[in-house]
C-alpha cells in the first residue's frame, strides 16, 4: 500500500522552557519510550530503525520534514546533529527541512547551526501576539531572561536567508486590538509584511474533549472567536490569489507575496483521503496521530 503524506513531523525528545497557557503537549502525558537516546545499549539498532523510517517516508513520496515535539527543538542541538547524519545516510535524503520554534534562544550561532550543519530551509515561527513580545512573552509563558525579541529574531533569519513562516496561535489579542473587519486582516498583513514573513499559517487553537483542563480553560476564553477566523478566510478568498488546494484539503493564497493559509484542524483531528502528516517519535516508530497509541503505522 502506497500512501500518500504531506510531511513528516520529526518529535525532538527536547524540554521546554516555555509554559504555553495553551499547551497541546501539557494536556497529554507522554507514553512513547525515548529508544534513540535513551536506550544505549541498543543505540546502533535504533539507529537503523529510524533511518528505516525517515526511508520509509520518502519512500511512500513525502518530501517535506518539520522537526518539531513536544518540547522546543532547540534545546536538544545534539539530536538536531544526529539526524542531519541519519537523514543523509539514507538513500533519498530530505532537501525540504522546517523546524518549528518559539524563537527561545534562536540566536546568531544557532541559526548559522541550522543552515549550514543541519540543512533547514524554512523557519516556523510559532507566535501567541506577533505584535507585542511582551503580550506573546506571557501567553508562551516564557521566562524573562529567554524572551522573544520577534523584530530583531525575524530580522536575523531573513538575513540568514531562510524562509520564514509566521504561525500564528489565533488568540483573540487581534481582535481587541483591531475588531474583527477588514482593517484587523489589513494591520495583520502589514505586520507581517513588516517582519519580512514568506508564508503566514492562521492556526486556530486547539481544544481537547477535556474542558477542565486548565488549557482548554484557557482557550475557550482566550481563542480568537469564529467570526474573527471566518472574516479573515473571506478577506483572503476575496484579495488574495489562489495558489493551490493542499493535499489535507485547505487552500493555499498568495496576498502581499505571501502565501497564506488558514488552518482549523492543527492536530490533524479529522478523517481525511490524504494523511496530512506521519509523526516519528523518539520510540523510532512512525503514527498518524500525535496523542493516539492506536495510530501507530510502522
Amino acid at each position: 500500500m502506497t500512501l500518500e503524506i504531506q510531511s513528516l513531523s520529526v518529535c525532538v525528545p527536547a524540554g521546554c522552557p516555555n509554559k504555553c497557557k495553551f499547551c497541546v503537549s501539557r494536556m497529554h502525558a507522554s507514553t512513547h519510550a525515548d529508544h534513540i537516546e535513551k536506550n544505549l545499549r541498543f543505540r546502533d539498532l535504533y539507529e537503523r530503525d529510524f533511518c528505516k523510517r525517515l526511508q520509509f517516508a520518502r519512500d511512500n513520496g513525502c518530501n517535506t520534514v518539520i522537526l518539531t515535539g513536544d518540547g522546543e527543538p532547540l534545546m536538544n542541538i545534539q539530536f538536531l546533529k544526529d539526524f542531519s547524519h541519519w537523514n543523509g545516510s539514507i538513500t533519498s535524503p530530505f532537501r525540504w527541512i522546517e523546524i518549528q520554534t518559539s524563537g527561545v534562544e534562536l540566536n546568531d550561532e544557532k541559526l548559522r547551526f541550522l543552515r549550514n550543519a543541519v540543512g533547514v530551509t524554512s523557519i516556523s515561527l510559532s507566535l501567541s501576539d506577533m505584535c507585542d513580545k511582551f503580550s506573546n512573552q506571557q501567553m508562551n509563558g516564557t521566562p524573562d531572561k529567554l524572551m522573544v525579541d520577534i523584530d530583531q529574531l525575524c530580522t536575523e533569519i531573513k538575513r540568514y536567508d531562510f524562509n520564514l513562516r509566521l504561525s500564528l496561535n489565533m488568540t483573540n489579542v487581534y481582535e481587541k486590538r483591531w475588531g474583527i473587519d477588514g482593517d484587523c486582516f489589513e494591520m495583520l498583513m502589514d505586520r507581517a509584511q513588516g517582519l519580512g514573513a514568506d508564508m503566514v499559517t492562521f492556526r486556530q487553537l486547539y481544544v481537547s474533549g477535556d474542558p477542565e483542563l486548565e488549557q482548554n480553560k484557557w482557550i475557550a476564553e482566550n481563542r480568537a472567536s469564529d467570526s474573527l477566523m471566518v472574516n479573515i478566510s473571506q478577506y483572503i478568498r476575496e484579495r488574495g490569489q489562489l495558489l493551490e488546494q493542499l493535499p489535507f484539503g485547505a487552500m493555499r493564497y498568495s496576498v502581499k507575496g505571501m502565501s497564506l493559509v488558514v488552518d482549523y484542524d492543527c492536530m490533524a483531528t479529522e478523517a481525511k483521503p490524504v494523511m496530512r502528516y506521519m509523526v516519528l517519535r523518539p520510540n523510532c516508530k512512525i503514527y498518524s496521530r500525535w496523542n493516539d497509541l492506536g495510530s501507530l503505522i510502522f
